[in-house]
């Protein structure tokens, strides 16, 4: 195998580390870059140091042959002497080379947890409806006629979002009723087992005007909640909110993103 001199090599570790800052930089947060980036590319150079050092097989020596007498001045007497291009055993090493960047480099698919993470922008506190977002029901009526149910769609979205934000769940209720069926219902569905999320933030108040209040004095860096009225109203003071609807209307302001469901919005 031909040996690479430092500085082929040196410029080999330039590529490896260039390429892997561009892909890494797609999927992890800006703060993780540096040290996947460094692990990631003492790995390959690892792996492309140990197949320079790879020795090749040892060719067999091939016995003289003599050379037939040449009938014309013009035939050439070495016929295997442009057989072999020069630059073979190069291409054949940088082949090898790529292909095990490639292998190594293969996108990587985030976790539930680092979208959520990454879509919330960071976001530390959050406050969420749970009529219409995680609730199957969607006005206080139907809680109040009928037995909660929470969307399993939204469950692993919903576990994600309490392991690194503080969150308040909150509704509008009718009556005591309907409070005891909401409970019942977030805990039949493992939310305050298996999340950070505990029954003392789980706010209910009668009035619309009520839950307004509740988020102001919570100042979250997200809200989320299906009505557009409150949506609007909260603009001027939220940092981010998330508008759930079922149908498409028009945008209520920059810091407010639309989806037709909470599990939506991060998954897709």
């Amino acid at each position: 195998m031909t040996d690479y001199s430092k500085e082929d090599f040196l410029q080999l570790i330039k590529r490896i580390g260039a390429y892997l800052s561009s892909k890494v930089s797609k999927i992890f947060n800006t703060q993780d870059v540096s040290v996947w980036a460094i692990a990631g590319l003492a790995v390959a150079v690892i792996f492309t140091y140990r197949l320079f050092r790879t020795p090749s097989e040892p060719r067999r020596r091939q016995p003289k042959r003599q050379a037939p007498a040449s009938s014309s001045s013009g035939v050439n007497s070495h016929p295997d002497a442009n057989l072999f291009p020069s630059n073979v055993g190069s291409s054949s090493e940088e082949s090898r080379a790529q292909t095990v960047i490639n292998e190594f480099f293969q996108p990587v698919k985030p976790t539930l947890g680092q979208i959520v993470r990454q879509r919330l922008s960071d976001g530390r506190k959050v406050t969420c409806r749970l009529l219409g977002v995680i609730f199957e029901e969607s006005t206080p009526e139907e809680l109040q006629q009928n037995q909660a149910t929470v969307r399993s769609s939204v469950l692993d979205v919903l576990l994600e979002i309490t392991k690194f934000c503080d969150l308040y769940l909150m509704e509008t209720v009718l009556d005591d009723e309907s409070e005891k069926k909401a409970l019942s219902a977030l805990e039949n569905a493992g939310i305050f087992t298996s999340g950070g999320l505990v029954k003392d933030k789980v706010l209910f108040c009668s009035t619309d005007i009520g839950r307004t209040s509740f988020v102001r004095q919570l100042e979250p860096d997200w809200h989320i909640d299906s009505s557009r009225e409150i949506a609007t109203q909260l603009a001027r003071f939220i940092k981010y909110q998330l508008h759930i609807s079922t149908t498409k209307t028009e945008r209520i302001a920059s810091n407010v993103f639309s989806s037709s469901s909470l599990e939506h919005f991060f998954i897709g």
